[in-house]
């Protein structure tokens, strides 16, 4: 058989299943592959709808939950460098979803606040996000998610 033959029945010969080898024991590889399917959610349910990338539904979630916070609370909640949270939150600020305000108890420090806004779009947000976790909902029981977060919060350092 012909060289350019040979090569051609060999793309057409049926695929076999690849082995992930030591990729089967690396954690990170897993998460990694387990991200693609929930960012792809996430872009679908909420980040193209609402023009938000996680890192900033992430923090428009926590405003929502706990009112006003410091910079630096919630960099240490997201693990964020001071500088890469600044970058966000003037986004999120030049959108109007969100402003700085001087702590009342400390004049020396800022809180970061939903604007109405980004209230309304937070909520909008935290709706949207619920079919999303449906979705997901069909590949874990209660037990299993519940467990999952459990030990995710370990890989992360206990936060």
């Amino acid at each position: 058989m012909t060289e350019p033959r040979r090569v051609a029945k060999e793309r057409m010969a049926p695929e076999r299943e690849i082995t992930l080898g030591t990729l089967s024991d690396v954690l990170g590889y897993h998460i990694a592959q387990a991200a693609v399917t929930t960012v792809d959610m996430f872009e679908r349910h909420v980040g193209e709808r609402f023009n938000l990338r996680k890192v900033e539904f992430s923090i428009l979630m926590l405003l929502l939950a706990n009112g006003p916070l410091s910079p630096k609370r919630l960099g240490q909640v997201l693990a964020l460098s001071a500088p890469n949270l600044t970058l966000l939150l003037d986004r999120l600020q030049a959108r109007e979803l969100l402003r700085r305000e001087r702590n009342l108890a400390d004049r020396r420090s800022q809180n970061i606040v939903l604007t109405d806004a980004g209230l309304v779009l937070s909520r909008e947000a935290a709706q949207a996000a619920g079919p999303m976790e449906r979705e997901l909902d069909g590949r874990l029981s209660a037990a299993e998610r519940a467990m999952l977060f459990e030990l995710l919060r370990k890989v992360a350092g206990g936060r």
